[in-house]
């Protein structure tokens, strides 16, 4: 289904986005290792005019910022038969890589405002702290649909880009962006969560179909709790490998010897949670209520690693009340436990 219909164009003016600069917003984040140039200030003109797609075709698809997300969702959708027509970034190094990553046929603009003339779905692929700022400088022709990729924020964000006759959404894979090529493999299969109209999220969900993901539609005010959640997946589980490294190195392991040792452990702990549920998956000495095990733990960890104890005692309260919670645990144990986990460093 398509989000656009035929409507008078209507005229729009841009404005500079040095606010965000000023407090050191990077409206086009990079992936790791890759070398950022420097910004253009020039707005550029808008000599072509408002382009569609035939009828029956997919729509034309422009991406605004060409950092770690924009550009692997550019490759995906390109691969998955969908045109990005365009791309708007303000680093001609990154222009450059997208257009050569995604291939021909796709313009590139250093100004969002331009490539509003070539395309009919633009995704707006900035840090969260900028959305509001673009959307507000960006002003959508009728029949344009608006979405942008936070996992946090929702569709009124955009609000300010829209005029009549469009529609504002948003589309977030859940899939961390390191890497363009390990991102787009790791689309297929992954969730991505939709926002918007119901006519737009049926185009939102076919595309996610197109590129292999999963689409889910979010209930009504439950984005911030979905994201954080898909923070601790994420950054939180690398957060306790680091740990989990720390720990190994005071055992005489390197990262790499942590990972080959814990990374099977981590898995079949991950596999059973799947196949079981979480809490019958819990197991280790805190399930069998050892508290002279836990003790060992603690005075070790003060002793060599006094900045992991923080989350292993976060943990440890969380694995109470799971093997609380399926009765594993008698209750003189767990509070034995929870004295242990409250005694002073």
């Amino acid at each position: 289904m398509r989000p656009w219909m035929d409507g008078p164009d209507r005229p729009r003016e841009a404005g500079p986005l040095e606010e965000l600069r000023r407090a050191g917003v990077d409206l086009d984040p990079a992936p790791p290792a890759e070398h950022r140039h420097g910004d253009l200030a020039h707005a550029h003109d808008h000599p072509h005019p408002h382009r569609a797609s035939e009828p029956g075709a997919h729509p034309l698809i422009g991406i605004v910022g060409a950092g770690a997300v924009g550009t692997a969702l550019g490759v995906a959708f390109t691969r998955a038969g969908w045109p990005v027509s365009a791309v708007a970034s303000r680093d001609p190094g990154r222009r450059e890589r997208f257009l050569r990553l995604v291939g021909a046929g796709t313009r590139a603009f250093a100004e969002a405002n331009a490539l509003l003339d070539e395309v009919e779905l633009i995704v707006l692929s900035v840090p969260d702290d900028a959305i509001a700022v673009v959307a507000s400088e960006l002003h959508l022709y009728s029949g344009q649909a608006l979405v942008h990729t936070s996992g946090l924020l929702g569709a009124e964000v955009l609000a300010p880009a829209m005029a009549a006759g469009t529609q504002i959404g948003s589309f977030h894979p859940l899939v961390a962006f390191a890497d363009t090529e390990r991102a787009v493999a790791a689309l297929h299969g992954a969730t991505v969560a939709l926002e918007g109209d119901d006519q737009l999220v049926s185009l939102l969900a076919e595309l996610a179909e197109a590129i292999g993901a999963v689409p889910v539609r979010l209930a009504p005010g439950a984005k911030a709790a979905y994201h954080a959640a898909a923070v601790l997946a994420a950054g939180g589980f690398v957060a306790l490998l680091d740990a989990i490294a720390e720990l190994g190195r005071v055992a005489g392991l390197d990262e790499a010897g942590s990972l080959a040792v814990y990374g099977p452990l981590v898995r079949q702990a991950l596999g059973n949670a799947q196949a079981l549920g979480i809490r019958a998956a819990l197991t280790g000495p805190i399930t069998r209520g050892d508290v002279g095990t836990l003790e060992a733990h603690l005075a070790e960890l003060r002793r060599h690693a006094p900045a992991v104890l923080p989350l292993y005692l976060a943990a440890a309260e969380r694995e109470v009340e799971l093997a609380e919670g399926r009765g594993a645990l008698a209750p003189d144990a767990a509070i034995r436990l929870r004295r242990s986990l409250a005694k002073p460093a």
